[in-house]
């Protein structure tokens, strides 16, 4: 089931299934700015990252005395949402734990998703509420892909994206989806990283250290552009597979490190909620 939203400036649909974003079409220029995922180079949009964010030593986790087994990235992003609330410029989706979730996740919840739109502007919201009598334990992120390039005729190696802040900040290393506990320099008293295809030859560029709170996605021979804000989030990802595409990831949480063997809630950058408490946080994606 696919739901949109628009307002003078944006077209947006999403669909049930993972209440994955799945068009951002500007009215002003007619352009799609999401990535429409050609299984060629990878089939996926927009997930949702939960219970976990990138993937677990031998994808399995141990918690309340039990072991269990969670794909990369969790099981989310492959549920059927609920709609449940809906107007011309919001939507909001829900899913809740059930007998198929707490086989492979020991804790009850509710998530929520819901989508925004402010002026050229998209709003993404993330809720995770405790429904469980016990203290839970989760990571949560976003996996937005763009194209890249935005316009037909521009090149992928015309793009760079521009930190709003000058940083120095290292990337951590991956080893077969897991930090390798390595890190090399990337951002050098820059604010701009050129986009390339040997940029993620590596995997995905994963810092944790960032004084920015927004990056744009910009082409050195078009206006078409995106601005895209994750204040609050304490780690962010960059990935392509490459393909004609560029995701931008806002985490709370990351993979496993490749000598990580404690239970989950153990996990480096893992978030806790008591029972009946909730959790939110929110990032944004503005068509420039």
């Amino acid at each position: 089931m696919i739901a949109s939203i628009e307002n003078d400036f944006l077209k947006v649909s999403a669909k049930a299934s993972g209440a994955e974003l799945i068009s951002i079409k500007s009215k002003s220029n007619n352009l799609e700015y999401l990535w429409q995922g050609d299984p060629q180079y990878w089939g996926r949009r927009s997930p949702v990252l939960f219970p976990i964010v990138g993937k677990l030593n031998n994808n399995s986790f141990s918690a309340e005395g039990n072991n269990y087994q969670l794909p990369q990235h969790g099981f989310a992003r492959d549920f059927h949402f609920e709609l449940i609330k809906s107007g011309p410029e919001f939507l909001t989706y829900s899913l809740k734990s059930s007998d198929d979730t707490l086989k492979s996740y020991p804790y009850k919840f509710e998530l929520r998703i819901s989508y925004t739109l402010v002026k050229n502007k998209i709003e993404v919201k993330y809720e995770v509420k405790n429904i469980d009598s016990k203290q839970i334990w989760f990571s949560i992120g976003g996996h937005p892909a763009f194209n890249c390039p935005l316009e037909p005729g521009d090149k992928f190696d015309n793009y760079y994206l521009e930190f709003d802040q000058t940083e120095n900040a290292e990337t951590h290393l991956i080893s077969d989806g897991l930090l390798n506990g390595k890190t090399e320099p990337s951002l050098i008293n820059t604010n701009k990283i050129q986009i390339n295809e040997k940029l993620f030859a590596k995997d995905a560029l994963v810092y944790k250290s960032l004084k920015s709170s927004s990056v744009a996605l910009k082409s050195k021979s078009s206006k078409a552009s995106i601005n895209f804000t994750f204040k609050g989030f304490p780690a962010l990802g960059i990935w392509s597979k490459p393909g004609p595409f560029v995701c931008i990831e806002p985490w709370f949480g990351h993979a496993d490190t490749t000598d990580f063997k404690g239970e989950l809630k153990d996990k480096p950058g893992i978030l806790s909620l008591e029972s009946g408490k909730e959790f939110s946080c929110v990032y944004g994606i503005e068509i420039k």
